[in-house]
């Protein structure tokens, strides 16, 4: 019995040397790569975090960050290229100091993920990300939802492991769209006037019922998935590090969001117009020149937005429906006494009201804030079509 007892113990010694050796050999080339989680910042451009790639090559004694999020703010044809959704990213490479400092600067937290991978697959990633960092390669055109500094990089782990990862489920729930999720960050953030902003400029594809793969273009998602994650039967983290701790301050909450705003104003406006309802008073005749006129060049934007630019979550848009780029004609004869305008206003008139009862039945999720707005419209309308 002893004899075999030792006989067991000399093939456990035997196989822990030759994992031990197996491992050695692996970790040969004395590279860890690492995913890098960035926590949220104040700033709208930061609002959904970041992601980037570590680098530490012991034998080099070089510690890098490699970012696809970069931009050039000095670009002369930048805004142009920003809404017309021709705005190149590129790759950029930083010392792990310079960026835990930038991040430190703003309170933001770091996270890293240690990725599981063979000597071969570490070399083939670094090769890769040198190779996409040359000038010739290293411009991309960005796009949020489907290829942003987060997703290039899944898709580059990916490619090295030969396998797409295998991860248990991230979403929040079974009719996630990506709007849900970018709500939740804005939210948190309390930043109601730019959730405002992305739902009128962004149409009906943005509430497309998104997969758990379609979630990673958000970092915190890649990072859940990372967790969970498996390649080759075997687990893609290996360990699980806090860089720099989340300590960022956001932005404080405002009782002045869009829904008390546009619901203040709507109140007055119905107040004035009932008391007011047989004149046409100069309070009245500015308001409903520049209120119309704004919501015409707002839906001329809108249709900018769709076919003249290459921002594919702008096509589609249901905010189309009270932003008609016909009020800017038409208020511009608000103070004739042509007859088509009064035929105008009362067509307005019920169609804003039909509007108003299929409005949570659209096809797209339109901000609830503007059913105030919609408000205003059918107040107006009605009593501008019944002027003489």
């Amino acid at each position: 019995m002893k004899k075999l007892f030792g006989f067991i113990s000399l093939l456990v010694s035997l196989f822990s040397s030759a994992q031990t050796a197996v491992e050695q050999t692996t970790d040969s080339c004395q590279l860890t790569i690492s995913l890098l989680t960035c926590t949220p910042g104040e700033e709208l451009y930061s609002s959904f975090g970041h992601s980037a790639i570590r680098v530490t090559n012991d034998n080099a004694g070089t510690d890098l960050v490699f970012n696809y999020g970069t931009f050039d703010f000095n670009d002369p044809g930048f805004y142009k290229k920003f809404v017309q959704g021709k705005l190149l990213y590129f790759v950029s490479i930083d010392e792990l100091n310079n960026f835990l400092a930038e991040y430190d600067y703003f309170k933001r937290g770091v996270t890293e993920q240690v990725l599981n991978l063979s000597c071969e697959q570490k070399q083939k990633l670094v090769a890769a990300l040198f190779e996409n960092a040359k000038e010739e390669n290293k411009y991309y055109r960005y796009d949020f939802n489907y290829d942003n500094c987060t997703t290039r990089l899944r898709d580059m782990i990916e490619k090295v492991t030969g396998s797409p990862l295998q991860t248990t489920n991230i979403l929040p729930g079974s009719n996630t769209t990506f709007r849900n999720l970018i709500h939740d960050y804005l939210q948190k953030g309390n930043q109601y006037w730019s959730q405002l902003g992305i739902d009128i400029l962004l149409g009906s594809p943005l509430d497309k019922k998104i997969t758990n793969r379609e979630a990673m273009f958000l970092p915190d998602y890649l990072l859940m998935a990372f967790d969970s994650a498996t390649s080759g039967n075997k687990k893609l983290v290996t360990e699980k590090n806090s860089l720099l701790p989340a300590a960022v301050n956001r932005n404080d909450e405002s009782f002045f969001t869009p829904v008390v705003v546009f619901a203040i104003l709507f109140l007055l406006v119905m107040a004035l117009s009932l008391l007011k309802q047989h004149s046409y008073p100069v309070i009245f005749k500015i308001f409903d020149f520049i209120f119309f006129l704004i919501l015409g060049l707002l839906g001329i934007l809108l249709v900018f937005m769709w076919f003249g630019t290459e921002h594919a979550m702008c096509r589609n848009n249901f905010n189309l429906l009270w932003a008609l780029p016909t009020h800017a004609v038409a208020a511009f004869f608000l103070f004739s006494k042509k007859e088509w305008i009064a035929f105008y206003f009362r067509f307005i008139f019920f169609y804003s009201l039909v509007l108003l009862g299929a409005w949570f039945i659209l096809p797209q999720q339109l901000n609830t804030a503007l059913i105030p707005v919609l408000g205003i419209i059918i107040v107006r309308s009605h009593f501008i079509s019944k002027r003489k």
